[in-house]
């Protein structure tokens, strides 16, 4: 296998939105694009609302990616783990399609003896540790995730922390939605290390509406951008590692 860049949108929310697309949809474009979605729901005291609840699993679904709902206190541990487990579940995908490739449509990972699977895992962990990774991080800032923006501001710093100790070269970007002129605003840029969300974090304003689709949407087209960049100034030698490379 190839080696080449993992990317994953990263969206952190409270709730259900109310504003543009289907964000199930716009995620469902995510996955085709080779960008794996994750959904962290934030619960505050009580129980989420079902219907945000079901939103939630059905983009993490469609963007192929994780979801999980948690107390504020156990997002830090979560984001990690979320973030992992998708990029293992992905790595695991592509091995399946190679393993078709090469012995056909019947045969995945699991159909291995246990010595060869226990190889191939092997393989697995050593990728999900060297090969680079994209994390574009789209945060809800309507008004209901004003008390929760401090705990998610940590929990980032903790994933650049924890993401930082792999061998492989990662980068960030951090979004927020709503934006004050769009649906969604970059507030930083591709970085490897995402500090500057101390400064950042305290002048955020939270309030309106929750348009979670059209910030996909954005996030998807900065991916986008980004490719398109690398590729005009001659660095496009680098695959991405995404469901149509193989």
């Amino acid at each position: 296998m190839r080696k080449g860049t993992l990317r994953q949108i990263l969206l952190i929310t409270d709730g259900c939105s109310n504003h543009g697309e289907d964000p199930a949809a716009m995620a469902a474009l995510a996955r085709e694009q080779g960008i794996t979605v994750n959904v962290i729901g934030i619960l505050d005291r009580g129980a989420m609302d079902e219907n945000g609840r079901r939103e939630i699993e059905a983009i993490a679904a469609a963007g192929g990616g994780m979801s999980q709902v948690v107390y504020a206190k156990q997002l830090s541990q979560t984001v990690q783990m979320v973030t992992r487990q998708a990029m293992t579940q992905t790595l695991q995908g592509l091995v399946n399609r190679e393993l078709k490739q090469i012995f056909g449509s019947d045969v995945s990972l699991e159909d291995l003896p246990p010595d060869k699977r226990g190889q191939v895992m092997e393989v697995v962990d050593e990728l999900g540790e060297t090969v680079a990774l994209d994390v574009l991080i789209l945060i809800d800032t309507s008004g209901s995730m004003k008390t929760k923006l401090p705990t998610v501001k940590e929990a980032l710093l903790d994933l650049s922390l924890s993401l930082n100790a792999r061998m492989g070269e990662n980068r960030f970007s951090v979004f927020i939605f709503p934006g004050k002129r769009a649906h969604a605003e970059k507030m930083i840029d591709w970085t490897p290390r995402i500090e500057e969300l101390s400064t950042i974090f305290p002048k955020l304003a939270s309030g309106g509406l929750t348009p979670t689709g059209p910030a996909l949407r954005e996030a998807i087209a900065y991916f986008e951008r980004k490719r398109s960049l690398r590729s005009w100034i001659g660095d496009g030698d680098e695959p991405y590692i995404e469901e149509s490379s193989l």
